[in-house]
């Protein structure tokens, strides 16, 4: 009978079936932090516009707010983890959450929408950067792809429901203060979870790094040093960054000109938070297969192709504003299948060309470049919704994620450690 290994005083196993219990556990964590992020995607662009009467430029500031904090905060969790535990952060996480709901459902003006998304973008950069971090622990190199695309689904999962739930409480109690009122029983549940159940996974991590096929670097490269390689000096990371961007970048503008540009066209409320709903349900189911076929295939392909999908979906609901719930349902499913085809293979491309002891951080300048988009989305769908037109907007990101689709197949080399014993791959650099 074979003994596990011992790390941190107890035995430690690495993989999915042995961590099935903590792993399930983290999923339906992951489930109500993406529920946090979901309270806004149908009801409060709508909020700005309708009963604050404010532009879409101005709008779009809450989403600027959350983007800029949660890039911000990706960037440094990978570092606050190296000085307190895995569970620590995530309790956090949820601790300077807990405002959020009441925020958005009370806040007599724009500014404390705008100051809940600063809490939001905090509180969700360190609870779905833990949760990722947890599970990539927990199963150790195999099924990586696999880990990730489960841990996205769930949260994704979660936005998907919330976006149609509050669609169908604005419908019945108004924009506010019902449909924000949800995420309390989210952040409430989480914090729960968090604090009396889940288990640090720290030992996980350790047990890994000793197992690992290069040497211990030893100390961690700096943070500026991390910053250059993953942004700019290996072009396999940097051109999984860019490609993070502009999945986020496209992601951030509907979230402000979709709702306002269906409603301008007749779409309902429920209309709208069904549109919403689609695009991330399918992102988040798409990626339980998205996730195992970037293990399988490699990560490089489904990067690519799934940009081609989500420019294709953009335009597409632009082409059909005659129609304009067909439009939305067409363009939310294949928005929802390119980004699955994205999301976790451009996040095992970066946990695949870094030693584990520096992983945390790197995805968490990963995260930063991606996190980033909503920000500079936002940004740029405000600016051109109020310069030019609500479909120039749409029209904008669709020419930017057909461009982002082009550089990523001219920088990004395979990555997958499965490639074989292929000699360039060999080392996992994609170098």
């Amino acid at each position: 009978m074979r003994i596990p290994p011992v790390v941190g005083g107890r035995p430690v196993r690495l993989g999915l079936r042995a961590n099935a219990g903590q792993f399930a556990l983290l999923a339906l964590v992951n489930l109500f932090v993406g529920g946090m992020v979901g309270l806004e995607r149908t009801v409060t662009p709508l909020v700005g516009t309708e009963q604050f009467g404010l532009s879409e430029l101005t709008v779009s500031m809450f989403v600027v707010a959350f983007g800029v904090t949660k890039a911000l905060t990706n960037l440094y969790g990978g570092l606050v983890i190296n000085r307190f535990t895995r569970k620590t952060v995530l309790t956090a996480g949820w601790v300077i959450g807990l405002p959020v709901p009441l925020m958005l459902a009370y806040g007599p003006a724009w500014w404390w929408v705008i100051a809940a998304n600063v809490l939001l973008g905090v509180n969700q950069g360190l609870t779905w950067s833990m949760t990722v971090n947890m599970k990539i622990d927990l199963v150790g190199p195999r099924n990586r792809g696999l880990a990730l695309g489960i841990n996205e689904t769930a949260g994704y999962l979660g936005v998907a429901v919330t976006a149609l739930l509050t669609g169908a409480l604005a419908t019945r109690y108004g924009l506010r203060p019902a449909p924000e009122l949800l995420g309390l029983a989210y952040v409430v549940a989480g914090l729960l979870l968090t604090v009396l159940v889940v288990r640090d996974t720290g030992d996980h991590a350790e047990l890994e790094r000793r197992n690992h096929h290069s040497p211990d670097p030893g100390r961690p490269p700096r943070l500026g040093a991390i910053m250059a390689e993953t942004s700019w000096r290996n072009r396999t990371a940097a051109g999984a960054s860019q490609a993070g961007l502009v999945n986020n970048l496209n992601d951030g503008l509907t979230w402000v000109i979709l709702p306002v540009l269906l409603v301008a066209h007749a779409v309902s409320v429920g209309g709208v938070g069904l549109i919403k709903a689609l695009y991330p349900f399918l992102w988040a189911v798409g990626m339980l297969g998205t996730g195992w076929l970037a293990d399988r295939v490699g990560r490089k392909l489904p990067s690519v192709v799934g940009m081609w999908v989500q420019a294709a979906g953009l335009v597409v609901i632009v082409a059909g504003l005659a129609r304009p719930l067909a439009a939305g349902v067409v363009g939310a499913l294949l928005l929802g299948i390119g980004t699955a085809l994205v999301y976790p293979a451009l996040l095992a491309v970066v946990s695949d060309a870094v030693h584990p002891s520096h992983r945390a951080a790197a995805l968490g300048v990963y995260r930063f470049w991606r996190d980033a988009g909503y920000a500079v989305g936002a940004l740029v769908g405000g600016l051109v919704a109020a310069f030019a037109s609500l479909e120039a907007a749409v029209l904008t990101a669709a020419g930017l994620t057909a461009a982002s689709a082009i550089a990523a197949q001219l920088l990004m080399s395979e990555t997958n450690p499965t490639a074989a014993a292929h000699p360039d791959h060999a080392d996992g650099t994609g170098r």
